[in-house]
């Protein structure tokens, strides 16, 4: 074998064990990795120590399973905002942006917080200035709250476990037991509010961006000030973000290749 085609297929393993770890919700060990490859393990082992080498998996160390890194987050994440502006994404998100005059976000979860890959700014000189890329609470935002809501019950504790749950207004939901129900209410009616939870005089709502299998893999949320738009106010927008969201979940999966599932040793 010439180095080329031992390079090519070195990458090939390492890309095959990225695809196979992120597709599952749990973190996996070697031997789960090596029989959905159908690799030897010890080509998965040292693969995977590479990878863990470069930040692009992490360690449980008590369970000797492997999960997502901290570089590949980031990497993937950026991605993704790249791709919701190459691919036109953003020009949805402006449209709408135009159509209800308030400051719409694109986020998605970044381990126990929300970040926002794509944003379009209203022109009120009165709002929130924040940039994509930007941090925030998951679960006292609206977009937050829709994403933990439709996660599996495991899953979203794990999140709502090791997250800072902090207060930062009188309205914020703290309790897991009151935040479940909300959860609940979340699923039940399709979208998420924000009154006021993270910041006094500040509402949002947040609808659903979808693959194309139906998978939930965003949010589309509108926030603004409360003297200017109310709960009443987005719920009559509904129709229109729905209509942008699933537009922008047709755009960021626009020639979708399928993963590789399994690879000749």
């Amino acid at each position: 074998m010439s180095n080329q085609d031992s390079t090519n297929s070195a990458i090939h393993k390492a890309l095959a064990v990225l695809e196979t770890i992120t597709q599952d919700l749990r973190p996996l060990g070697i031997v789960d990795i090596a029989h959905e490859l159908n690799l030897p393990r010890q080509t998965v082992h040292r693969v995977v120590r590479q990878l863990e080498d470069l930040g692009l998996l992490q360690r449980d160390a008590t369970r000797e399973r492997y999960y997502a890194g901290e570089r590949l987050r980031t990497l993937a994440l950026n991605t993704i905002s790249s791709a919701l502006t190459t691919r036109g994404t953003h020009a949805i998100l402006e449209k709408l942006v135009a159509e209800i005059k308030e400051t719409c976000n694109v986020g998605m979860l970044d381990g126990q917080q929300i970040i926002y890959v794509d944003r379009a700014e209203c022109d009120w000189p009165l709002r929130v200035q924040l940039k994509a890329g930007s941090h925030v609470p998951v679960h006292c935002t609206a977009i937050g709250k829709l994403l933990l809501a439709h996660l599996e019950h495991d899953q979203r504790q794990l999140i709502l476990q090791s997250a800072s749950l902090k207060k930062f207004t009188k309205f914020t939901l703290t309790e897991p037991e009151l935040l479940e129900a909300q959860f609940d209410q979340i699923v039940a009616q399709g979208y998420s509010i924000n009154n006021q939870e993270d910041s006094i005089g500040l509402v949002a709502l947040a609808v659903p961006v979808r693959d194309p299998g139906g998978e939930i893999v965003a949010g589309l949320g509108v926030h603004a000030p409360v003297p200017r738009y109310s709960i009443d106010n987005a719920i009559d927008d509904l129709p229109k973000l729905h209509d942008a969201a699933a537009r922008i979940g047709e755009a960021m999966f626009a020639n979708h290749q399928m993963p590789i599932s399994k690879i000749e040793t």
